[in-house]
């Protein structure tokens, strides 16, 4: 019997929506692990009993319990516990560093930490009780439930994101269990009833914390990829898995595609593959179409925003490479002061988006309700999103203003380029100039700087050709596997 989406109306919280998943599908599969194959009746079980645990150490309503821990099952029941006391889940990325995971500590005073020791350390200060992964099994075999379930509603906060910090120490965006419902109508074509999707992004991203009530109103399968992330098991699962929908950073795509094992994989359970994070290049979409025969979704959001825009199924290839879509369902879309070629700044607004940061003046939201993004962008003549940059990089050359997202698509797309990424430097003549950290496509030798720019002025503004090219190995990357510009000034400098 085909599954249905699950009925939510009514439902005013996650945690009484698991609960009814778990009673029409206790043995359907919400999560696969390596070995690991929780259904939603045992995720049920689970976190209540993980919930009678915190409640002992003392955690109640408002509260917050941090998780140091990788993508996991246990990552997925320890969430749920929290939510059953009404308090705050903070997730924290392995990948941090000590001085950004100091500042997530002194900011939240978690009541309880949860920890993976073989990938992190606790710090020292700022907790009052931690509970080690290997625990988590015994309490789950254990069982019990809270003494007390304290009433939760959709304006309590459910979950804290951090930002990934490339402008200082992270900013945590808070989540209620009604940007988790809302959540749902924006997640449009990326969901459908009895879906398994693969997920390759860590827990502790908004991709994941936001989504809860998505996966379990279309009874979703997660499937988690082993860390750390290999080309080879991400093909392995899809075929292993019979997964539907398959996710991943555009890199990600790109060395899936370059894999020996491609050519022996079955793959003919998906049913749309979906990138998002940075530029998807007109090459890769047009060969993830014609490899996978299914159609490819570019979505493109801030962890603030939580849902923007997304290309549907029947874009084309040009639309997909190029755009990042129209607003999704349940979301306004506005630019804010264009200039002469409409570019300004990109703003949504949605009740999917953050109620505030953790602690923290909220700029980027203004009294409307807009969250201001700090991207630029455009709307070209169908209404799809072009970004061309954020506000922080974009930089004045000689008077004019370049935004290094628009150049970097072309650069992108020269043959002997594989990656590259653009920045803007001090110049004591133009104010600013270009520079070009360009990762070389596998066996050419990287272009010099005057095939770069010949290749530029024949496709867009001379102005906007980059006066440097540094060839590199790899571009730094964020926790969350963006180019990070601020440590790439560094490697230019």
């Amino acid at each position: 019997m085909p599954i249905e989406r699950i009925d939510d109306s009514g439902i005013g919280d996650a945690v009484t929506l698991l609960r009814k998943v778990a009673g029409l599908h206790p043995d359907g599969e919400a999560f696969v692990e390596g070995d690991v194959r929780l259904t939603f009746g045992g995720w049920d079980r689970a976190a209540d009993a993980v919930a009678a645990r915190f409640e002992s150490l003392g955690v109640v309503k408002g509260d917050v319990v941090v998780l140091m821990l990788p993508s996991s099952a246990d990552y997925a029941v320890c969430y749920q516990a929290a939510m059953r006391l009404g308090a705050i889940t903070s997730g924290v990325n392995p990948r941090l560093g000590r001085r950004e995971v100091d500042s997530i500590f002194d900011r939240t005073t978690p009541r309880v930490t949860v920890v993976d020791p073989k990938v992190v350390v606790v710090p020292d200060g700022g907790v009052d009780a931690v509970i080690e992964r290997q625990e988590l099994g015994e309490l789950v075999e254990a069982g019990g439930v809270p003494a007390t379930f304290p009433e939760v509603g959709a304006e309590d906060p459910v979950a804290i994101v951090w930002t990934s910090g490339t402008t200082g120490v992270p900013k945590g965006a808070v989540f209620d269990h009604g940007c988790l419902r809302a959540m749902v109508e924006g997640a449009g074509v990326l969901s459908a009833p009895g879906d398994r999707r693969l997920s390759p992004l860590p827990f502790a991203h908004v991709g994941y914390m936001t989504r809860m009530w998505d996966e379990l109103v279309h009874v979703i399968t997660t499937v988690i990829l082993p860390t750390p992330w290999r080309a080879a098991d991400h093909l392995r699962l899809i075929e292993a898995e019979r997964v539907t929908v398959g996710q991943g950073v555009p890199t990600q795509w790109q060395l899936v595609l370059e894999s020996p094992q491609i050519a022996s994989t079955d793959y003919s359970s998906l049913r749309i593959t979906s990138s998002g994070a940075a530029r998807v290049p007109a090459e890769l979409v047009r060969a993830m179409r014609e490899t996978f025969g299914v159609p490819v979704v570019v979505r493109y959001t801030s962890t603030e925003a939580c849902i923007s825009t997304g290309t549907t199924l029947e874009d084309d290839d040009a639309v997909v490479a190029t755009t990042v879509g129209r607003a999704s369902p349940g979301v306004s879309l506005r630019i804010e002061g264009p200039d002469a070629a409409g570019v300004g700044e990109v703003l949504v607004r949605s009740r999917a988006a953050m109620r505030g940061y953790w602690k923290q003046a909220s700029p980027v939201i203004d009294a409307a309700g807009w969250v201001h993004t700090g991207d630029l962008g455009r709307l070209d003549a169908s209404g799809n999103l072009v970004l061309v940059g954020r506000v922080v990089e974009m930089y004045t050359r000689g008077g004019y203003n370049v935004y290094p997202a628009e150049v970097e698509a072309v650069l992108g797309a020269h043959p002997g380029v594989a990656q590259v990424a653009v920045v803007g430097v001090p110049d004591p003549v133009l104010g600013s100039v270009g520079v070009a950290a360009v990762v070389a496509a596998s066996g050419a030798a990287a272009p010099d700087l005057d095939a770069l720019r010949a290749w530029c002025r024949e496709r867009v503004a001379d102005y906007k050709a980059p006066d440097r090219v540094v060839v590199v190995d790899a571009l730094p990357l964020t926790s969350m596997g963006k180019v990070d510009k601020r440590a790439l000034l560094e490697v230019v400098a």
